[in-house]
């Protein structure tokens, strides 16, 4: 089995808030694996333990772009908070967007080979990014990206530039923009229960299958347990499901208000930056010295 060092009980720890022991005891059950660990953690705390979903660990931005009818969202990632406000860095985020909407490329690769000259590097996407990287001094990525075309009506919305949303809907443009702020405060996985992906269900029922173990009753007891379990999770990730953020009796889903409403989500798209990445592991003095660093080279 490897050895269970302090550095991985404490990136569990910041990722769960549980204590220290129960993270030790976690990490040597699953020899180790840091996704099984959490996992043995949510099983033995319950929501506790569910904090890393929402906690992001990597640096960047979110940009949004509209080209005439068209529009995309994107995500560019840096090594630390300091670059993501780094001029010449929200310069390039803010123009991939731009390339995204108006040129349409067919995937990261071909995104990369746009053309684009910024801050004397160039001829191409890829060619400033390099250059940047030299400037800057840090490593830069464009990780993903989203576009939506031929004139769908869209919502929008940034909280800073580390979450950004575009709804794609039918109908009032007010409820359209509630919505897309309701997503990025509540990050549903879905539109509704049957589109949530199957893999993420599974896990949740893995979960509550051995949560329910443990309570020692009998097996139709606990299968009733599990599925009890895994609707009331699809209920909480599932957009129409969720209780609107802005309701005012706290309890009407998002489906209530936009059949009051008289619109239609057709889909959304929500960018978390550095969601589901895990940050390098720098002591507090490299970082400082990193940050201090690029921007005398500035």
């Amino acid at each position: 089995m490897p050895a269970i060092t302090a550095s991985m009980v404490g990136a569990l720890r910041a990722k769960t808030d549980a204590p220290m022991m129960e993270c030790k005891k976690a990490l040597t059950e699953a020899d180790g694996d840091m996704e099984r660990a959490e996992e043995i953690l949510r099983v033995k705390l319950g929501s506790k333990a569910g904090k890393a979903s929402s906690r992001v660990t990597a640096e960047g931005v979110v940009a949004v772009s509209t080209a005439g009818q068209n529009a995309a969202l994107v995500e560019v990632n840096c090594e630390t908070d300091f670059v993501s406000k780094n001029d010449d860095f929200l310069a390039f985020s803010q123009a991939v967007a731009d390339l995204v909407a108006s040129r349409n490329p067919a995937d990261l690769a071909a995104l990369a080979a746009l053309p684009l000259s910024q801050a004397g590097f160039g001829p191409t996407v890829e060619d400033v990014r390099k250059g940047l990287i030299g400037k800057i001094g840090e490593n830069i990525s464009v990780r993903r990206f989203k576009r939506y075309a031929d004139g769908a009506k869209l919502a929008r919305y940034l909280h800073g530039t580390r979450i950004g949303v575009l709804v794609e809907f039918e109908g009032d443009d007010v409820a359209a923009k509630d919505v897309a702020m309701h997503v990025a405060a509540m990050k549903p996985a879905a539109l509704s229960s049957a589109d949530v992906p199957a893999d993420l269900v599974d896990k949740e029922r893995k979960i509550a299958a051995e949560k329910a173990a443990e309570s020692g009753k009998p097996a139709e007891i606990v299968a009733k347990m599990v599925d009890g379990a895994v609707q009331k999770f699809l209920k909480e990730v599932s957009l129409f499901d969720q209780a609107f953020v802005k309701a005012a009796d706290g309890k009407q889903t998002v489906g209530a208000m936009l059949k009051d409403k008289k619109t239609t989500i057709k889909g959304f798209t929500l960018y978390v930056v550095g969601e589901g990445i895990e940050k390098r592991a720098d002591d507090f003095a490299a970082e400082v010295a990193a940050q201090v660093a690029a921007a005398k080279a500035q």
